[in-house]
């Protein structure tokens, strides 16, 4: 998938063979491996590349509208030995999910603007990669049976490091 710089979630910067994805600086002559990278020409000049690679740990993208909380979410799950992706809204994670093959977690927020609130954005995901895991949270709303797909998680808000880190587990567990 080719995408221009500006509508890359998480794409920072291009030099050389340095690339700048979601805080973390990806160097790709170091990476050991002969990993798939696209080359495009954006219209302001800068070679944008998309790498895909089979990173060391696992991918949660975490789908939060309020910066705040999800930079809370970022922190504990990071904390919790995880890869992060960021997405504000579900057209944002459905654009990271295209790009990239390696997720193997959502953590989403239920209540969010946009196209799409959690529950549908899960529901999409899973009707679109099936092996991806769902945890699904709200501080508002009330999940019940068959809201999320089958073996998805409701994690109610406020929760804390070590619940998120026991979801995650328990998640990235099964087969």
């Amino acid at each position: 998938m080719r995408l221009p710089m500006g509508r890359t979630p998480g794409t920072k910067s291009v030099t050389g063979g340095l690339i700048t994805l979601d805080r973390r600086n990806v160097d790709l002559d170091a990476l050991g491996t002969s990993p798939f990278v696209e080359n495009r020409n954006t219209p302001q000049g800068l070679e944008v590349q998309i790498v895909a690679y089979a990173p060391s740990r696992q991918v949660v993208l975490i789908v939060e509208d309020e910066a705040l909380v999800r930079m809370t979410a970022v922190d504990m799950i990071e904390e919790a030995g995880f890869e992060i992706l960021e997405a504000a809204n579900a057209d944002e994670a459905i654009l990271l999910l295209e790009a990239r093959r390696d997720v193997t977690v959502l953590f989403t927020d239920i209540e969010m603007p946009g196209s799409m609130d959690g529950l549908r954005l899960a529901q999409a995901v899973r009707g679109r990669w099936p092996p991806i895991k769902i945890i699904a949270t709200s501080g508002r709303c009330v999940v019940r049976d068959g809201d999320l797909p089958s073996g998805g998680l409701f994690l109610p808000k406020p929760y804390n490091s070590s619940q998120i880190s026991s979801a995650l587990r328990e998640l990235t567990a099964q087969a």
